[in-house]
This record gives structure tokens, C-alpha cells and sequence, in this order.
């Protein structure tokens, strides 16, 4: 029997590192019964956390995928790692989700990787709800947590809850429990993390002005989406809850609002409203937009053809566009968003956005033009295989067994209806590190194993250095090819030798430069002539080579482009010293043929001869990755941490107050930040925190420059 897509959810937990994402996650599994006993991340004991590695370090790394019910609700949620080195765990996951939990500890507030996090979900176009954590620890502050939700996120939260008290046990006013603005009722949580029970009760006397004045608040910020709501408050009427419930439900899935709830996960406190919230308040699959792709086989063009629509659709591709709508009547098509290696054959995790899929079947790559088999459906449980299905259907998350070709990113499609979905893009890598197998009859092993590891991680790459045979693995930071490493020595047997982690530099140009380049060249006794003239110059932003041509180049169309793809090339070819190029723009001002010895190779030759000549020309600029830092620490560190930061060629540009605590932000060179997190520790007495994250190219200094030349 179908499922109800009104009776889905598809969440994911998000937020940065250490805000209690996997704790959050557990909890609702107990909660809901889906887990006799809650794991704890301090232990390794958590479900979605099931890696060694992870349960080692106490951190998520690999996103994990969990179903279970709640009241009449299936919810389909994806626990995401917080630290900066594995964001492609998170822009995979939100591109195939429908809501998101945004996490916040009630202590540190919005850190440098909950930006990230948000930006990631606005790109996509997620409705989101924030849950305000850890508001048992010492220095919680609910009300800046929420000033900074709105300052530095631009965010529209709108209080659902506030907390009675605040801090640990031992402090005058603790926290102990919730009251619901909605109700206008007090939650406390007797068992703590122990029990699944909510105690339902008054507000006492003492706590019912503020609860109030809460309420009157939330009323007025939901009065914009509402003109009802609006002409109730007016009339100081009493206002039913389910015109609340609708009003919050309609703004968040418009993406309009952020519904706000708090809490402690780690103590059982405010886990069940949440579970309530996101039944209420985040869309099913059948109230988001329908999926929009790319018609590979032009069939809906020539549909088409003359309709005011289609031209508007087409824009000026080839390619018209087309949509599939959340139904399971509609074609096929999915979207592969993750890939676990197995020795039985790969598990590919796929968002079926409409139509249904049926388990010993035949579908259609678009991308690679290839047919794929489907041998088998599988419900995944964290990161493992649970349960064979025969058909799953719009709006579900399910482990495909059977294909071969396909990679992070494809779309998968009915044969007869091909739909080309938009790929997912991911951040380029910032860190390389050469690695070699201890034994050379390891090598094919190691070479195997790394092909593995790209295949499932797409911010991973490893490519082998021609000129000197070495093998260079690059990835997102110092922890993230750690772990790699880690993995091909616990799950492949492999003992590897690593060597100085690589800054990935990029180049520029200096200054503009004009050049002209003949080609006379005799070729097995056919002359073969040509003549470019070009112009280099440097860009504020572009992330590789822009290639234009003036409109009088007197180049017929044949040479013209054979002229302006020979640039392309050689921009991509990388710079004078053999980094990438980025931030340059080509431009072709002339050409001349010869009246009978022009040819193809003449012309290939000369506009590759002029770009290098002009490049040289105009200079070169290196260009080093910097990192964005955001460190917290007790007042007492900050002139140690400050003066280091400056050894390290990094530019403070505030500090802010957060409780107790002095944050930094800055901008620093990753080169010079190698081993940092361990040199903060030491100066702080392991008191400070820090978070990074990739934050563009910025010219290296000179000496930096002369050890490549």
C-alpha cells in the first residue's frame, strides 16, 4: 500500500561542530521508541555515529540516514557532521531535503560553521526550524542567542518556547524545563534522559508576566503572514491555537519564518515539542515545488515549439526545461546524493523525487547517456542496509544495490522520460599531501583503495604527479586527510606513508599585457602560417580564465573558434608555474590568415605561443588559500592568542563579547596554519576553541613567490 506523502519528512539535523547535532538526533530515536536505551556521543554509543573513527573522536564525519515514527508521521532524518572539513556531507544532504533542524548551543550562540551551514540552506531553498541547546550549561544565554540569530544570520526566528531558568544544577535559577507560547502551558521532563515522559502543567504565578509578554511578541511578528490572525489581535480576541498552528506552519514553509524551540538534548528537555514541531511545521514532499531539470531528449521542445511558454522555458539553450511534481504517478526521477563502498556492490543513496521505483529494474543516467540496473531497494539505517524493499516511491530516501557508472550528483530517470536535474556542487580542495604504500606491491592496492575513497567523497581527490611519480591526495583541511588516512590503514590494510601537508596556490597576473605571436612553421614540407594578437588582464573575481574576442578580430568563424577553444585550453593548462589560474581574462583583438598556408595547427600554435608570452609578460601573482578563523576564549588568553595570530600573518578584524568568553575573528593563510588547533590549545591551557573556514585566494607575499621561480 502507497504511503501517504503528506505523512513524510524528510529532516536534516545541521549546525557547527559540537552544538549537540548527534545527541539531538539520539534522543529523538529514543523518544520515539525507535531506540530502547539513548547513545551518547561521549561514549561511541550513538546510531548514527556507527563509524570507528567517529565514535573515537566524539564527532560526526559521514552523514547518516535514520527512519522512524513519530504519532502518525514517518520522519526520514539525516544526522550531518558540524566540522568544516566535511561540508560536503551537508551540501549533499540539504540538496535532497525537504526541512532542517538548525541546532545552536545555548553557551557559544551562532558560531563561524552555523553561518556556513544557513547559507548552504538558502542556496537550496530549505524551510528550517532553530533549536536552542545546551541551556543547562554554564553561561547559557537564550536572549543573545537569539539577538545573534537575527543579526548574523538575517534571520526572521519566531519564539515558540522559552526556557524556565538557565545554567546547571548548581546555579540560583536552573534550567528545568519549557513554556509553550502556543498553549501557554510549562513542560518539565521529570525522567530526564532517562524517560520519554512530558509533565503538562500551569504556569506558576511567577513566570506568567514574562510568559506573556513572550507570547504578545510572537503574536505580533506572526500578524504579518495573517490578516485573520491580525484582525483577532486587534480585537484583543482570544486566538485559537490551530489558526497559530496554521499561520506558523504556512510562513515556515514559505520560508518566511524560522519557528524557534529550545531545550537540552543531553537531558532529555524539550525533544518531544521539537519531534511535535517539525510533524507541524516543515513541509511534506508534496508542499515543495516540484523538481525543475533539463529535457536531454528535446522531446519537450519540439512539444513546444511556438507556445509564449516554451520560449520563455527554453532561455537560450538548446535544452528545454521541465518539471516533475512530488506525485507517484509522474516518471521517474531521482537523484543520487551518496555513495558507500561495499565488496557486495556499491550502496547508493537516492532522493526519489517523483514516480516510483521498483527494485530488479532499468533506468537512465541523462549525464552519461547510460542505462543503469536497479537490483535492489534497501531502507538504510544510519549508514547500513536495513531492509530489502520491492518499490519506494516520490519523497522517499532509499540504498540502491546494482549500478555501476553513476556518481554523486547524477540524475537517475525513466528510460522513456528523461529529466536532467541540476548536479550538486562542492567546494575545491585547499590541502595536498603526498602518500605511498610502505611496499611497492601495495601500490595497485593503495591505487584501488583511494579510487574507492573518491567515489564516495567528493571533495576527495588523488591524482599522481608525473614528474615525480608521487601520489598527491587533496581534501578540505588537516583532519579530513587525516581520517582518510586513518581509513586506508583500519579498512584497507593499507600501511602508508604521508608526507608535509601541501598548500593548493593558485596564480595571476600582475598587470595587464598585449602581445603578438606569428607562426611561419614548416611541417613535413607543409608551411604552415599564422597570426594572434591578444591581450591579458587581471580580474577581481573569477574562479578560472575568461576567454572574450573583439567583435573586429577578422577571423573567419572556422578559425575563430578554433582560436578561442586553444585559449580555453591554455587556460586551464595552469600558469607559469604550473598552478591553476584563476582571476584572468583573454581577450583575442586580432587575427590574420595567410592566403593559402593558414591552417588549424598554425592558429592552435600561435594563440597558445601568445597566452604563455603574455602571461610572462604580465607578471605573476601567487595566490594562497586563506582560512576565515573564529576563536573563543577566556579573556586572560587573548594576548597570547592575538600575538600568535599576528607570527602568523593574520588579520584580526573584530573581537565580540560573548558571556564570559572573548571571540576573534580573523583571516589567516592556510600555510600558516598547520598545527594550529594543538598551538591554541597550549596557549589557552586548552581553554579555547576554534573553528575555520575556507575563505578565498589572497596574493602570497613575495619570498612566498620566489621559492617556485
Amino acid at each position: 500500500m502507497p504511503t501517504d506523502l503528506t505523512k513524510i519528512r524528510n529532516l536534516g539535523i545541521i549546525a557547527h561542530i559540537d552544538a549537540g547535532k548527534t545527541t539531538v538526533t539520539e534522543r529523538m530515536l529514543y523518544v520515539s521508541g525507535a531506540k530502547h536505551r539513548a547513545g551518547e556521543v561521549d561514549r561511541g554509543t550513538t546510531t548514527t555515529d556507527d563509524d570507528a573513527e567517529e565514535a573515537e573522536r566524539g564527532i560526526t564525519i559521514y552523514s547518516a540516514c535514520v527512519a522512524f515514527p513519530w504519532n502518525d508521521v514517518q520522519i526520514n532524518l539525516i544526522d550531518t557532521p558540524g566540522h568544516v572539513d566535511f561540508t560536503a556531507e551537508v551540501e549533499r544532504s540539504l540538496r535532497v531535503l525537504d526541512g532542517a533542524v538548525i541546532v545552536f548551543s545555548g553557551r557559544e550562540g551562532v558560531e563561524a560553521q552555523s553561518e556556513t551551514v544557513w547559507r548552504q540552506a538558502n542556496k537550496y531553498g530549505v524551510p528550517r526550524m532553530a533549536f536552542i541547546n545546551k541551556l543547562d550549561r554554564e553561561g547559557a544565554d537564550f536572549e543573545a542567542v537569539l539577538a545573534e540569530i537575527k543579526d548574523r544570520l538575517h534571520a526572521t526566528p519566531v519564539v515558540l518556547q522559552i526556557p524556565v531558568g538557565l545554567g546547571p544544577a548548581h546555579v540560583d535559577d536552573p534550567f528545568r524545563g519549557i513554556i509553550d507560547l502556543i498553549g501557554m502551558k510549562m513542560l518539565t521532563f521529570p525522567a530526564g534522559k532517562a524517560g520519554r515522559e512530558v509533565v503538562v502543567e500551569e504556569i506558576p504565578e511567577d513566570l506568567q508576566v514574562n510568559a506573556s509578554l513572550w507570547r504578545e511578541q510572537m503574536v505580533e511578528d506572526l500578524c504579518n503572514y495573517s490578516n485573520k490572525l491580525m484582525e483577532l489581535a486587534l480585537e484583543e480576541a482570544e486566538i485559537p491555537a490551530k489558526l497559530l498552528h496554521e499561520v506558523i506552519r504556512d510562513a515556515t514553509v514559505h520560508r518566511q519564518i524560522q519557528p524557534l524551540l529550545c531545550g537540552s538534548a543531553l537531558h532529555g528537555v524539550g525533544i518531544q515539542p521539537l519531534l511535535d514541531a517539525v510533524a507541524a511545521y516543515l513541509p511534506n514532499p508534496m508542499e515543495m515545488p516540484p523538481v525543475e531539470g533539463l529535457d536531454p531528449s528535446g522531446k519537450a521542445k519540439s512539444n513546444k515549439k511556438g507556445s509564449k511558454k516554451a520560449t520563455e522555458e527554453e532561455g537560450t539553450g538548446d535544452e528545454a526545461k521541465i518539471s516533475r511534481k512530488p506525485d507517484p504517478k509522474e516518471p521517474f526521477c531521482g537523484l543520487v546524493f551518496k555513495i558507500l563502498p561495499y565488496k557486495t556492490g556499491d550502496l547508493y543513496w537516492v532522493r526519489v523525487y517523483s514516480g516510483t521505483l521498483k527494485g530488479n529494474s532499468r533506468v537512465f543516467n541523462p549525464g552519461k547517456d547510460i542505462k543503469e540496473n536497479v537490483a535492489q531497494l534497501w531502507k538504510i539505517h544510519a549508514s547500513k542496509k536495513e531492509e530489502q524493499l520491492d518499490s519506494v516511491q516520490a519523497g522517499d530516501i532509499v540504498g540502491v544495490i546494482g549500478l555501476r557508472d553513476s556518481v554523486t550528483g547524477d540524475t537517475l530517470c525513466d528510460t522513456r522520460e528523461p529529466i536532467l536535474l541540476e548536479s550538486i556542487e562542492f567546494p575545491e580542495t585547499v590541502i595536498s599531501m603526498a602518500i605511498e604504500p610502505e611496499s611497492t606491491t601495495d601500490k595497485k592496492k593503495l591505487a584501488e583503495a583511494l579510487e574507492m575513497l573518491r567515489k564516495q567523497d567528493p571533495t576527495f581527490t588523488a591524482n599522481e604527479n608525473e614528474d615525480t611519480g608521487q601520489t598527491l591526495i587533496s581534501g578540505m583541511g588537516e583532519l579530513h586527510l587525516e581520517v582518510i588516512q586513518h581509513r586506508l590503514e583500519r579498512d584497507f590494510k593499507l600501511n602508508v606513508k604521508v608526507h608535509n601537508p601541501r598548500v593548493s596556490y593558485r596564480e595571476t597576473i600582475a598587470e595587464m599585457a598585449e602581445v603578438e605571436v606569428e607562426c611561419n612553421r614548416l611541417i613535413n614540407g607543409v608551411p604552415h602560417v599564422a597570426k594572434v594578437k591578444l591581450t591579458v588582464e587581471p580580474m577581481e573575481s573569477a574562479a578560472g580564465v575568461v576567454v572574450g574576442n573583439s567583435l573586429d578580430h577578422g577571423l573567419p568563424n572556422e578559425m575563430l573558434t578554433v582560436v578561442l577553444e586553444e585559449l580555453e585550453n591554455a587556460g586551464q593548462g595552469g600558469g607559469t608555474l604550473g598552478f591553476p589560474l584563476m582571476r584572468v581574462k583573454t581577450r583575442l583583438l586580432s587575427g590574420e590568415m595567410h592566403e593559402t598556408d593558414s591552417t588549424e595547427i598554425a592558429f592552435r600554435t600561435a594563440a597558445a605561443q601568445a597566452f604563455d608570452q603574455a602571461l610572462r609578460k604580465a607578471g605573476t601573482v601567487l595566490l594562497e588559500p586563506i582560512m576565515r578563523l573564529e576563536i573563543s576564549t577566556p579573556d586572560e588568553h587573548v594576548g597570547d592568542l592575538v600575538s600568535d595570530l599576528q607570527q602568523r600573518r593574520a588579520i584580526i578584524h573584530h573581537t565580540q563579547q560573548r558571556g564570559n568568553l572573548t571571540v576573534l575573528h580573523a583571516d589567516a593563510p592556510l600555510k600558516e596554519l598547520f598545527g594550529y588547533s594543538s598551538a591554541m590549545r597550549s596557549l589557552s591551557q586548552g581553554r579555547a576553541s576554534c573553528s575555520l573556514e575556507p575563505h578565498g585566494f589572497a596574493p602570497a607575499p613575495p619570498e612566498e613567490l620566489e621559492r617556485f621561480m
